[in-house]
């Protein structure tokens, strides 16, 4: 039987958007999508009654099919003017139109003018008071445990080849890129929670703006190098690969929520989910990726997964993974330092097996992360800790007698991690591409 037709949304990008989209075969059903997977195939073997829930929704599976081939259409429209301006200047006049509106900016295209009304243009179906509660919340995992746990999750975005290809085509394979990227990403997630950050004027808006345009310039030069295989990959940092990044976190929970035989999630939970959503709306995710509740979450993202064929190569994958285990991430000139650096080691291991690879220490050994004795008394003692802090914060912020002290702490340390991840630039630039090599 034929596959159904894309979307009319998708396909309309190859005339909307010629300078990216324009030579792009939108008939195409790319390799990376596994229209033939079954509930059967053995890599699905632990998860086959969550794997078979969401196969046998044939909407739900064209919504991801349509989703692997979407980019973005404001943020790419815009980053298509890169030979009219250059991409200097699009960074520029796009944070000056997040500092002081778009307005402000002289000459501004209507490209960027769509963009930034797109951002500013918040959807019935978000609470911004539940997105703020979500804020406060998390801001007590980021101060505690993100800087323990983000490479973990970041080397989760490199375990297969066809979500993986883009960050090595675009220079991510060297120590110090890798450490670059993983900051940058702590860095964006951090912002978001620091008072204000989602406001209009705020830092995590003006960041979710750079990420948007940096992923849409990654798109532009990679359809635009004559080496992109569309046939094998689709698009360059599909709408379906964004998921994950933005909803890891709040999927762990509702997966969690549900093996409790719970379906709905609690109050703080709520407000965790809604700031996860409302910070996908301004990276350009749609509500129809953006499940509510526990069991829609899970059914996205096992959607998401069922539909990514199996892939992994030391090339692409094994480059990754050991350009970002073996980057520097922290000062160890310092006891201090030396100790974070050693928590770090073993819990960002520890995320990546149990969250990420099943529990399955032999496939993580299989691509290169090694979790013996060393590594799990870091992990364990990593664990002490953050329990430690966690508890003292969110008991601490309870009491009305020292909680103003906390919450001024917890932001002075959020700020103070801003400042070691170091400035986020959300820059690509087509001269650190290594398109000679073949995909």
């Amino acid at each position: 039987m034929q596959a159904p037709a894309y979307a009319d949304s998708v396909v309309r990008q190859q005339h909307d958007i010629e300078g990216i989209y324009g030579n792009v075969d939108f008939t195409i059903v790319p390799e990376r999508f596994d229209s033939e997977a079954s509930v059967d195939d053995d890599r699905f073997a632990t998860v086959r009654e969550a794997v078979g829930r969401v196969l046998d929704r044939p909407a739900l599976m064209e919504t991801i099919r349509n989703s692997t081939m979407t980019g973005d259409r404001v943020a790419d429209a815009y980053a298509a003017l890169i030979p009219q301006f250059g991409f200097r200047t699009l960074i520029d006049m796009l944070q000056a139109a997040c500092e002081h509106g778009v307005d402000r900016v002289e000459n501004a295209p209507p490209e960027l003018v769509d963009l930034i009304r797109a951002m500013e243009a918040t959807p019935d179906w978000v609470d911004m008071a539940l997105v703020e509660q979500g804020a406060r919340s998390e801001r007590i995992g980021m101060a505690t445990a993100t800087p323990l746990a983000i490479r973990g999750a970041f080397l989760a975005t490199f375990l297969n080849k066809y979500a993986a290809l883009p960050m090595t085509m675009t220079g991510t394979l060297s120590d110090e890129a890798a450490a670059k990227r993983v900051f940058e990403t702590a860095s964006f997630f951090t912002a978001t929670t620091l008072p204000g950050a989602l406001d209009r004027f705020g830092k995590g808006f003006e960041a979710a703006a750079k990420v948007r345009l940096m992923h849409s310039m990654v798109r532009y030069h990679l359809l635009n190098s004559g080496r992109w295989d569309v046939a094998t990959y689709g698009i360059p940092i599909p709408q379906v690969d964004q998921m994950p990044a933005g909803l890891i976190g709040v999927f762990l929970m509702a997966a969690q929520v549900l093996r409790k035989g719970q379906t709905e999630f609690t109050a703080d939970q709520r407000a965790s989910v809604e700031l996860s959503r409302y910070r996908c709306f301004l990276l350009g995710l749609p509500e129809d990726l953006l499940g509510e509740t526990p069991q829609e979450i899970v059914d996205l993202l096992t959607a998401r997964h069922a539909s990514l064929r199996e892939g992994y190569d030391d090339e692409t994958c094994g480059a990754l993974v050991r350009g970002t285990m073996d980057a520097d991430l922290f000062d160890t000139s310092t006891f201090t330092g030396r100790v974070h650096s050693w928590l770090e080691n073993g819990f960002s291991r520890f995320v990546l097996i149990k969250s990420f690879l099943g529990g399955d220490a032999q496939r993580a050994a299989s691509i290169g992360i090694t979790f013996g004795p060393k590594e799990k008394a870091a992990a364990a003692a990593a664990v002490v800790v953050l329990t430690v802090k966690t508890t003292f914060y969110r008991l601490g912020l309870r009491l009305p007698l020292v909680s103003g002290y906390l919450d001024r702490r917890l932001n002075a340390r959020l700020a103070h991690l801003l400042d070691m991840y170091g400035h986020a630039d959300f820059v690509t630039d087509a001269d650190r591409y290594r398109l000679s090599t073949s995909p």
